[in-house]
């Protein structure tokens, strides 16, 4: 079992890719701390995974609502209370938010998105950290998506949250660099869940025609992509991926069944990072004068 005696939180758990995330890790014998909105989902998970683990895992679910202001603390809280220490934190949760253009978007929307795919995210991780810092390892993945690499027009506080994220996953790799904490992000890919069905309800005037189109051709054919996205968070949570940090990885496109062998290249480069595109990196040969 790959991550056997290995303890994780996984927030979004109750549907999606993390409830996929959640039995692949229960299958490789770690202990869950599951965090969801949806109390019934959360439970029914519980009472398919209890039962078919190994005798020393351990399985908690607790019910937040993370746009919620506290809900970081409460939830660590009770990690904390049930739990001597936490191996992993895999920030899964996240909502679309509102589609079209910002200036006909509800602000408060656009707020409460920012709050759950960026400043929960980065609450967790203040809290996790020290606990990780003192047992002297741990292993941070935040699901980044679409938005965080280039322009996604008519997703502003999605894009902007998950652009976000990938930098402050950059800088926690920086100052966590001396703890043993790796702290990497994943861009999943699109794959067929409840945001593809949103945008798809948005439709093409709102979401813009380029974005409904993927929508169509990925709705209904998710698996492959799950699947990969399911295999790349096992990796960086376990012990293969040891020394990797502060990377931006896609689980659809990029080659990470081969990172352990490259360790020290990554750590020399900026390979799958957000860097800015100057004159010089295009070939051109601009001066100031």
């Amino acid at each position: 079992m790959r991550l056997r005696d290995r303890v994780c939180i996984v927030t979004g758990a109750s549907r999606g890719l993390g409830k996929q995330i959640a039995d692949r890790f229960w299958r490789e014998g770690a202990s869950l701390f599951l965090v969801g909105r949806d109390a019934t989902a959360l439970n029914s998970l519980a009472e398919s995974l209890r039962g078919t683990g190994h005798s020393l895992q351990r399985l908690v679910v607790f019910t937040s609502d993370l746009s919620v202001l506290g809900a970081a603390p409460e939830l660590m809280s009770r990690v904390a209370a049930e739990f001597d220490g936490v191996t992993a934190l895999v920030n899964n949760a996240a909502i679309v938010g509102p589609i079209g253009p910002i200036w006909e978007n509800n602000f408060a929307f656009w707020e409460e998105t920012i709050r759950v795919n960026l400043l929960a995210p980065a609450a967790l991780c203040a809290l996790v950290i020290p606990m990780m810092q003192k047992q002297g390892y741990g292993k941070i993945v935040n699901l980044s998506g679409g938005g965080a690499t280039g322009p996604r027009p008519y997703f502003s506080a999605y894009a902007t949250a998950k652009v976000g994220l990938v930098r402050l996953t950059e800088v926690l790799a920086h100052e966590t660099r001396s703890m043993h904490i790796d702290v990497n992000c994943i861009a999943p890919g699109v794959m067929a869940t409840g945001m593809l069905e949103q945008i798809k309800a948005a439709g093409p005037d709102r979401a813009g025609t380029n974005e409904f189109a993927q929508v169509q051709q990925h709705s209904g054919d998710s698996t492959e992509g799950m699947e990969r996205a399911v295999k790349l968070t096992e990796f960086l949570v376990s012990e293969d991926s040891d020394g990797i940090s502060g990377r931006l990885i896609s689980a659809i496109w990029d080659p990470w069944e081969g990172l352990s062998s490259r360790r020290e290249l990554l750590d020399a480069t900026d390979i799958f990072t957000l860097r800015r595109i100057v004159p010089k990196d295009r070939g051109l040969d601009w001066g100031l004068d």
